[in-house]
């Protein structure tokens, strides 16, 4: 006897793979396990204003780079310049022309999408950065401040979060008034951080809110601490990020230069949109070259024909339960599953209505053809005729009277019917009428759940999206296929048994 020992481990990786490239799906493309799943994103616009002076004019902005949010769309608009966006660390949009006069306007456009990820990590220590250089008659009342801060924080987190705190102190001491009135909170707080040793870094970051325009970037700074770059807002007197702040700058850059203009300025206006999350996903996908593996790089007419495919294997799981664990007997082993793809193109109430119509009108031809004693290729081969007549005359006749569901009536197998026809008389005159209608009736029954299943939203989505999924369904075949003992409907058989006990 050989052991089943390989068949179950080869079944196991079918069940394991297919699970795994499916949430792989899901985490690393964003593809959503619920269909019609909605996110929010946001559509920035920066507008560039400066006047040129006759001159080579040259116009550098910097552009989001941030883990928080993805790029899904960008684009500029700059009549008569030249356009090159710069990609690396520093991402940079680079207006030119040769020539500018008056007052100019560059517009910068990009869509957002938020990714969650707010936290900032960075697994190499980043340099001590170089002690900053007071004015004479600053250090004395910087250092008193940072000292006494010091000596109250266990280190450089708590230490920016202290100073934080006196900064934003109501009850300001002479020290710190002198200090605040030639710096910002914000340049006070980052250079007292340099000054002990801690590494730190202003960036600038946007605040996202609908429908608002003529926005500013606003200064923040982030604090290394064990691995992490923690965000704080001095003028705000808050530590952490929300959820709808894009940091536009973080590289110790400019966000604008401008070469050969003067009075140079940028704001920006933004709008929340909602979106497919499925839609957004794919959008990503072409943006990273991921769709190579991908049926949405297919035409869409190829697209739509495989969306019916794969529905395919779904009818066949159901098939293979209700025949092999329930025991539902059926004419043809697989005829349910191509008639069950009819039904999702007619309907269900239509379709069962037309495939007992050209059945009865099939078998009742039939039963003449028989008795010319025709060889069965000639035969068959009559009946498929005859199955186009009756499937073009139900149609002729549904289009007359108005009824336009008769019309979707095409859509049957025309060979799987002219086959079940032939199957069912010859079964009628072997055993009867009798097992005619219980082959028919569970060719129907299983039909009718195949159908079920295969056109549920849900299931349809799955199918086409996450495509390990297949393997999974071929794991479940291959273990019912092994499956040897008494099917649901023949324990029926045991009954009397049962009740002697």
């Amino acid at each position: 006897m050989h052991s089943r020992k390989p068949f179950f481990i080869f079944v196991a990786l079918l069940f394991i793979f297919g699970t795994a490239a499916s949430i792989y799906r899901s985490v690393e493309h964003n593809v959503p396990f619920l269909p019609g799943q909605q996110v929010q994103s946001w559509s920035v616009e920066a507008k560039v204003m400066f006047n040129g002076n006759n001159n080579p004019t040259e116009v550098s902005l910097s552009l989001p780079q941030d883990p928080a949010f993805d790029v899904l769309s960008e684009n500029a608009t700059s009549p008569g310049y030249g356009l090159n966006i710069s990609e690396g660390a520093d991402r940079r949009a680079v207006w030119s022309i040769r020539e500018s006069s008056g007052r100019q306007s560059l517009y910068y456009r990009v869509t957002l999408v938020p990714t969650g990820q707010l936290d900032v990590t960075q697994d190499e220590v980043p340099e001590t950065p170089e002690p900053f250089l007071w004015q004479v008659t600053e250090k004395g009342a910087a250092d008193q401040i940072m000292n006494d801060v010091w000596q109250r924080s266990a280190n450089n987190l708590s230490y920016a979060q202290q100073l934080m705190s006196v900064i934003n102190d109501t009850n300001q001491s002479q020290n710190l008034a002198l200090l605040l009135s030639v710096n910002t909170r914000t340049q006070l707080f980052l250079q007292m951080l340099h000054s002990k040793g801690v590494p730190a870094k202003q960036v600038s970051g946007l605040m996202l809110e609908d429908q608002r325009r003529r926005q500013q970037l606003n200064p923040y700074v982030q604090v290394y601490h064990n691995g992490e770059w923690v965000l704080f807002d001095v003028e705000g007197n808050r530590q952490g990020r929300p959820d709808n702040l894009v940091l536009w700058q973080h590289n110790n850059q400019s966000v604008l230069d401008v070469v050969g203009g003067s009075n140079s300025q940028v704001n920006f206006s933004m709008l929340q949109e909602t979106r497919s999350a499925l839609a957004t996903s794919i959008d990503m996908m072409k943006n990273s070259d991921a769709l190579d593996f991908s049926l949405y790089q297919l035409p869409l007419e190829e697209q739509s024909t495989f969306k019916g495919i794969l529905l395919i294997p779904i009818g066949v799981l159901v098939v293979v339960f209700l025949r092999v664990i329930i025991g539902i007997k059926t004419s043809g082993t697989f005829m349910p599953v191509l008639i069950a793809l009819a039904f999702i193109q007619t309907t269900l109430l239509t379709g069962l209505i037309g495939f007992l119509l050209i059945v009865a009108f099939g078998l009742m031809i039939r039963s003449y053809l028989s008795q010319l004693n025709l060889l069965l290729i000639s035969r068959i081969s009559a009946v498929i005729i005859v199955v186009i007549f009756i499937i073009g005359l139900f149609t002729l006749i549904s289009y007359k009277v108005g009824l336009s569901e008769g019309l979707t009536i095409t859509f049957f197998p025309m060979i799987i019917l002219a086959w079940t026809i032939e199957r069912m008389s010859i079964l009628w005159e072997e055993e009867g009428p009798k097992a005619v209608v219980m082959a028919g009736g569970g060719s129907l029954f299983v039909a009718t759940l195949a159908y079920l299943a295969m056109s549920n939203s849900w299931i349809q989505y799955w199918v086409f999206n996450f495509l390990g999924i297949h393997l999974v369904i071929l794991a479940m075949v291959l273990v019912m296929g092994q499956y040897t003992g008494y099917r649901l409907t023949e324990l029926k058989r045991f009954k009397p048994l049962a009740g002697d006990q």
